[in-house]
């Protein structure tokens, strides 16, 4: 398997009054071509934060200090701004956690959509139209949604909106931040069935983070376990689930509730 994301010594800072404070250091790690790369561990220890470095996403007081960071053969961190704007949404997205708060509750889904496409293509608002509908088609929604308000969607709806707009411009990499959180466990299937099916057919590689270790192991290929802002294990899920190697991935194994106690 070929190497999309490339990540070495990587570290975030923040800025306080009381001096720096180190959220994550030393994070290695790379993600392969149409591979789901798990990223677990609880909250509080890093995830997010790693996730918004992939995307140069960090606002003062958050520093990239230290490390690098490639996918796709692009030097993230070196990016002037113009250049990192149109690189991102078409190359790498994002699921944010929280779907109802990544929508804007005050526009309809389809001038969600065209604020997204009318700044990265050069799609009259007919097409625009268009494409909005075909990418709410992928995820299960109708059409006749697009001039809803997010308010008026359920939850899992939401979500879907989310992930369809995260696809809109093919991005080979999709980093979903907790992307079921707050979802049923039913609708939380149907998502992420439907994520790894729009995987299979457009062939695009998954950031994946969850706390839920359980949840990860069913969809991932590979998952990196998270402690105190540093990965402290990385292995296929298979071995992961089997014959964990460190001790907090052990006591994550435990800590999930199994059927009758045992």
């Amino acid at each position: 398997m070929t190497t999309l994301v490339n990540v070495k010594g990587l570290q975030v800072d923040f800025l306080t009054g009381k001096g720096l404070f180190t959220a994550v250091r030393q994070i290695d790690f790379d993600i392969g071509h149409s591979e789901v790369m798990g990223l677990a561990g609880e909250s509080g220890c890093g995830k997010s934060t790693i996730a918004f470095s992939l995307m140069r996403l960090h606002r003062p007081p958050a520093i990239i200090s230290k490390g690098t960071i490639i996918i796709d053969g692009q030097d993230v961190l070196a990016m002037p701004p113009e250049k990192l704007a149109k690189w991102r949404w078409s190359q790498v997205s994002m699921v944010f956690q929280s779907a109802m708060n990544s929508l804007n509750p005050v526009i309809t889904l389809f001038e969600q959509f065209r604020d997204m496409l009318a700044r990265h293509t050069s799609m009259s608002r007919a097409e625009i139209r268009a494409r909005a509908a075909e990418l709410l088609g992928l995820v299960g929604i109708p059409a006749a949604r697009l001039d809803d308000y997010p308010h008026q969607l359920s939850g899992g709806m939401r979500q879907r909106v989310v992930l369809a707009m995260a696809l809109a411009l093919n991005p080979k990499l999709i980093i979903m931040d907790e992307p079921t959180t707050a979802l049923d466990v039913v609708v939380q299937r149907e998502i992420l069935q439907e994520i790894m099916t729009l995987k299979a057919q457009f062939g695009f590689s998954i950031l994946f983070i969850t706390h839920d270790l359980a949840l990860m192991s069913q969809f991932a290929d590979r998952i990196a376990v998270m402690l105190k802002g540093q990965i402290v294990e990385v292995a296929p899920t298979a071995e992961i689930v089997a014959n964990p190697a460190h001790d907090y991935t052990r006591t994550l194994w435990d800590a999930m509730p199994r059927i009758g106690g045992v």
